[in-house]
């Protein structure tokens, strides 16, 4: 490992920490494993992957979004409810598949998710379903009755 490639995970973990919380950094990006940047052609980290898989894309604006392989690691690390949208059991072939989760088939949603956060969907069971944007607040997702909750970018059968 290159001593820049080094210092830009040290920044990446960092920058993970405050998008999703203490621990999330390592979590994504662990020490002792194999991790792979790629780059634009500015030099700045775009893509990581750790173990061959796809953990996060890093924006222009300064924030991850979340691969599947990300979104696993991230909801077996951190607090069980933290990022975590909920949706019932109609919603699980959907969502596995990559589709929409709406807000009639939210059950359960971390209470400080925000409208534009990244978040993990999940089915009833606990089982990683899908990982996306989050449409609207975690209060709004519980009170509507229509319209979507989180846009999935990508769904676990899909990877």
């Amino acid at each position: 490992m290159t001593e820049g490639h080094a210092t830009d995970l040290d920044d990446l973990r960092v920058v993970a920490d405050y998008q999703f919380g203490a621990g999330a950094g390592d979590a994504l990006f662990p020490v002792d494993a194999d991790i792979e940047l790629s780059r634009s052609r500015s030099g700045r980290p775009r893509q990581v992957y750790v173990e061959g898989d796809r953990v996060t894309s890093y924006g222009t604006d300064g924030r991850f979004t979340l691969g599947v392989a990300g979104g696993r690691r991230l909801y077996d690390a951190l607090d069980a409810d933290a990022y975590v949208v909920r949706v019932g059991d109609e919603s699980v072939p959907f969502v596995s598949d990559g589709k929409n989760a709406f807000a009639k088939f939210v059950t359960d949603a971390d209470p400080a998710v925000r409208s534009g956060d990244e978040v993990c969907v999940v089915g009833p069971d606990g089982d990683l379903l899908g990982v996306g944007r989050a449409e609207l607040s975690a209060d709004a997702m519980l009170d509507f009755e229509a319209g979507m909750a989180v846009r999935v970018r990508e769904g676990a059968d899909e990877e």
